[in-house]
């Protein structure tokens, strides 16, 4: 899936937001491919951590406030949650990169033998 949740996805420009999904991606490959890894994933501190961050960007709006499907209120029994990332596409680019500069950090890497 390119456009994951707690991206910026759909409250930005779709193709713009894709597009640097698609770019990330493409570098990450050539990144693995460059180190003869084997797989990736992301560890889950990294993904607490960033879930958590999203949160404390939603609580601080009003999405979070209301009834919507956004919260996941149009399905009965379903865990209240804001599954977007609402600090921007610019900032969400530069954590990105940031994240591939640092040699992905917060990912699990496992070199080919």
């Amino acid at each position: 899936m390119i456009t994951e949740p707690k991206s910026p996805l759909v409250l930005s420009n779709i193709p713009i937001s894709i597009e640097q999904h698609v770019e990330w991606i493409a570098d990450c490959i050539r990144y693995i491919q460059t180190h003869h890894i084997e797989s990736i994933e992301v560890n889950s501190d990294a993904e607490e951590e960033w879930s958590e961050h999203c949160k404390e960007l939603a609580e601080a709006t009003l999405y979070t406030k209301t009834d919507s499907w956004y919260m996941g209120a149009n399905i009965e029994g379903k865990a209240r949650r804001f599954p977007i990332y609402v600090g921007g596409v610019g900032n969400y680019r530069n954590k990105c990169t940031e994240i591939a500069k640092q040699g992905y950090t917060g990912i699990d890497i496992t070199y080919s033998s």
